[in-house]
């Protein structure tokens, strides 16, 4: 059930996104189509049941729902090489494993509701990935010291669990803390129609155990939110709201051209942590790293990453299909300036936008200082698309054809051009895809 993580180390782990990528070419292939591919769906589900069940049993260490996974793709975040043993002895209960690992539950039960819909039998796979997420979300949203969020400070971090039983939180504002925002997806009425008897199960499930029900935004019969959507998500409303006062604070994690990968309230509080004489620190560092953790040519303490931001982007249109104009929170924090979360996702877009957008003065932020590509006529209009983006003006950093995940700001740009709140709202999470499909047969035409 393991898939190889990349090219230096088979063994290493990257974030399970293979169903909700299974989930985006099933809803576009609809839309374009008109119909279903069910043996894709078929066979995809069942090598990712495979996949999930190795999550379950090699990266829940004590099986309390809660996950490890090592770097996780983000290489250097960590104020500790998180693939490595950690110096401290023990191991970390990871904030971004967990939150990958509760989307990777709500997308397996989304593409069970999908073959449900034509086989009732997957009524049950829908159960089982949903009763999934029920216990992750106990297991990361854990009230006290040995939980993941901190009530203090309004945010999740990952836990340091020490030989000796105790555990402290790594109080790094990192993306790792923002990832439970994408554990997030509503589902609409006419998905729970397709499922009664699961749907039955899963609302019994939480009467009985109110404690699985307090650790998640509250969801079922009387919390249904426009149109009779559900949600299932980690955060609940409060948590949600200063989760996001810290992301959108330009003084944070909001940078002119996106949201950044480390907080820079590191800039002038590093954190230390000294372990038998030897200090170990996480700074901001918008451009290049200053370690030589993997490799050293990668930077997660501070530049913009284009795959996490569309993650981000992606869940705050979830949560607008569920709260419409009855959420609002100031963008950027501090402006005074109400937004719904569709605005804010828009938002976040046209900042990612803008890195490749001539200014006023007809540069590029993408090439930075590099004079030629900002000024010669042969090269200023060739973008390049680059690994990650420097956190504070946007220069493009790392390897320089990165097409494969930094071309998806082609995608935002795409959604936003042909989506309004209004037309999001009233089509819900098929709307999107319905559009862009229009987009593409009339462009052919």
């Amino acid at each position: 059930g393991q898939m190889p993580a990349y090219e230096w180390n088979f063994s290493d782990v990257n974030p399970p996104v293979h169903a909700f990528a299974t989930l985006f070419l099933h809803r576009t292939e609809q839309a374009l189509r008109g119909k279903t591919d069910l043996d894709f769906l078929r066979a995809t589900f069942n090598k990712l049941v495979l996949n999930f069940t190795w999550w379950v049993n090699r990266k829940d260490r004590n099986g309390r729902n809660v996950f490890e996974g090592g770097f996780l793709g983000l290489d250097n975040i960590g104020v500790f090489d998180r693939s490595a043993p950690l110096p401290t002895g023990g191991y970390l209960e990871q904030a971004d494993g967990t939150a990958w690992m509760a989307l990777f539950s709500q997308n397996m039960a989304e593409l069970a509701i999908e073959l449900a819909s034509h086989d009732p039998i997957y009524e049950d796979m829908v159960v089982k990935f949903t009763e999934h997420f029920y216990y992750i979300a106990m297991g990361m949203n854990k009230p006290g010291g040995d939980g993941m969020w901190d009530e203090e400070d309004g945010f999740y971090y990952d836990l340091l669990c020490l030989p000796d039983g105790s555990s402290r939180r790594i109080k790094v504002r990192s993306m790792v803390g923002l990832l439970p925002l994408c554990a997030t997806t509503v589902v609409e009425q006419w998905q729970r129609e397709r499922i009664p008897r699961a749907m039955t199960h899963l609302i019994e499930r939480l009467r009985r155990v109110p404690e699985l029900r307090e650790t998640i935004h509250a969801t079922g019969p009387g919390h249904f939110g426009v149109n009779e959507r559900g949600i299932i998500a980690l955060l609940n409303t409060d948590r949600l709201r200063r989760v996001l006062t810290k992301m959108l604070d330009e003084d944070e994690f909001l940078g002119p051209h996106g949201i950044r990968s480390l907080s820079k309230f590191h800039e002038q509080n590093p954190f230390v942590i000294q372990v038998e004489g030897q200090e170990y620190r996480v700074d901001y560092l918008p451009g290049e790293s200053n370690t030589g953790m993997f490799g050293g040519n990668s930077n997660w303490r501070g530049p913009v990453w284009m795959p996490v931001n569309v993650m981000i982007i992606s869940s705050l249109l979830n949560f607008y299909l569920y709260y419409g104009d009855n959420f609002k929170i100031e963008c950027p924090t501090g402006s005074g300036n109400m937004m719904n979360l569709f605005e804010v996702s828009k938002e976040i877009a046209d900042r990612l936008s803008r890195i490749f957008l001539q200014d006023e003065h007809g540069r590029r932020p993408v090439y930075g200082g590099t004079k030629k590509f900002q000024s010669d006529p042969h090269w200023r209009d060739h973008i390049l698309f680059y690994e990650y983006f420097h956190g504070d003006n946007g220069a493009g950093l790392g390897a320089s054809h990165q097409t494969g995940w930094t071309g998806l700001v082609a995608k935002t740009i795409q959604l936003f051009g042909l989506l309004d709140a209004k037309t999001a709202l009233a089509g819900g999470k098929k709307a999107a895809f319905a559009k862009a499909a229009s987009g593409t047969k009339g462009n052919k035409s």
